[in-house]
């Protein structure tokens, strides 16, 4: 008697898709939580009194000074603000990166992802500035340059990302990044941050051994060698 062919699996439907591409307080604990505080300091940043809020961000400064006085207290409360609106591409980059690399990795990796692009840009850009205002070539004010913001760990979670897309939407993904960092270097206009994002992106690359480990981990099949 000849065995059933089994149906093939139903595909997810639309509206489930659609869901997987936002964060929820289940599916993406961290990106959803860091959200809604960017979504809060974003607020407070429009809306509150502007003397506070430009103390706020001064005292969330990475910058020499800072950096030197009190590192870990800076290098994560630089993260907590959107430099710009809350609506452009840098957030907008951000909501829906950090969701894809947290529903591939989890939630924990995600922030380590993000931490270390952060971290490693910053003090990648910021250590030069220290060392040529010692050596005479910058004046004593770069030591206290305003830099705050996302884009570092952003840049490392697209980087990390790309190595568990399929490759042709990883040239894409990274061709485009790329394409959109060198413009940024060529206009010139803040050229310590603009150096830090390729540093941050080269930083999330490096990650993809780790990251496609714990892609086979968490999702229990083995990633193709791509």
């Amino acid at each position: 008697m000849p065995t059933a062919t089994p149906a093939p699996p139903v595909g997810l439907p639309a509206w489930r898709r659609v869901l997987q591409l936002l964060p929820t307080p289940t599916g993406t604990p961290f990106t959803f939580c860091y959200v809604l505080v960017l979504l809060t300091t974003s607020l407070f940043t429009q809306y509150g009194d502007p003397a506070t809020v430009s103390s706020l961000l001064r005292g969330s400064s990475t910058d020499v000074a800072h950096l030197a006085d009190s590192p870990l207290l800076v290098l994560g409360a630089s993260a907590l603000w959107v430099a710009g609106d809350l609506l452009g591409p840098y957030a907008i980059a951000f909501f829906f990166t950090l969701t894809a690399l947290e529903r591939r990795i989890g939630g924990w990796r995600t922030a380590g992802v993000f931490l270390a692009g952060h971290v490693a840009a910053t003090l990648a850009t910021e250590i030069p500035v220290g060392v040529s205002v010692v050596a005479g070539h910058l004046p004593a004010t770069s030591l206290h340059r305003l830099d705050y913001g996302i884009s570092f760990g952003l840049m490392a979670s697209i980087g990390a990302l790309a190595g568990l897309l399929s490759p042709v939407l990883r040239a894409t993904l990274l061709g485009f990044v790329s394409l959109m960092l060198l413009q940024d270097l060529l206009a010139f206009e803040d050229p310590l941050t603009n150096w830090g994002h390729p540093l941050a992106l080269l930083a999330g690359i490096a990650c993809w051994p780790a990251v496609r480990r714990w892609a086979r981990w968490r999702n229990g099949f083995a990633l193709r060698d791509r």
